[in-house]
């Protein structure tokens, strides 16, 4: 019996935290094996330069200029990997730009663990098609692999928006937050953040440990979780 080869991915994310997580994301979805992280687009080109690779997970802003600029040079070298853009870009001229250069997905920032195992799902299941189509019908099949049935929803009562700024605001803050502080940072309630940060505790993106030292029954402290791909 043939084994079929995991899809190798490069992720490449100027963010270290965020790369180790998107890292550890990936690694975690049968089918797929991380060959390389990459900080720069010096870093991508020479990381690809050593090991060739099937996926791409790309942030679009780099400090070394705009990721679709580093897609842009891979085309023109002769780079035929797929690209996933994992962004906060939200600019839909720059969605249009990306699709006529090869990217099949866009997983905007933040997401959950689940968001990124679905989108992966999809395109391993595209990237099996294979044969002739017998018509119309079934090469819109194979294309709508790629496409979420519907957007990805977050648990009742929580909205993007409000999961960003919590999330923005948790990694600002190395030594971690209560609920009450988070709350009072962004102007929500204490529980309406601890929704927040449990969510965030569930996802695999946060820790959380009980704040000793005060009088009364010990607070909850949060903290966004370092270099989650520690070991792998």
């Amino acid at each position: 019996m043939t084994s079929v080869s995991p899809l190798r991915v490069l992720v490449v994310e100027d963010d270290p935290v965020a790369a180790d997580a998107h890292a550890l994301y990936a690694g975690r979805v049968d089918g797929f094996t991380v060959v390389g992280v990459a900080h720069s687009r010096a870093a991508a080109v020479r990381a690809l330069e050593r090991t060739p690779v099937d996926l791409i997970l790309l942030d679009l802003y780099l400090p070394d200029g705009h990721g679709l600029q580093l897609l842009r040079a891979l085309r023109a070298a002769g780079h035929t990997a797929d690209v996933i853009a994992v962004t906060s870009a939200r600019d839909l001229a720059v969605v249009r730009e990306g699709v006529s250069l090869g990217v099949v997905q866009y997983v905007l920032k933040p997401f959950t663990f689940a968001t990124l195992r679905d989108r992966l799902a999809r395109y391993a299941e595209f990237r099996a098609t294979a044969g002739e189509a017998s018509g119309q019908d079934e090469v819109d099949r194979a294309l709508a692999t790629l496409r979420a049935p519907h957007p990805s929803t977050l648990p009742k009562g929580l909205s993007a928006p409000t999961l960003e700024s919590v999330t923005r605001t948790l990694r600002s803050t190395p030594g971690g937050l209560t609920a009450a502080e988070a709350g009072a940072a962004l102007g929500i309630s204490r529980i309406t953040a601890r929704r927040y940060l449990e969510h965030l505790v569930t996802e695999g993106r946060a820790v959380r440990a009980p704040q000793y030292g005060q009088i009364g029954r010990p607070e909850l402290q949060y903290r966004w979780l370092e270099g989650p791909a520690r070991g792998h």
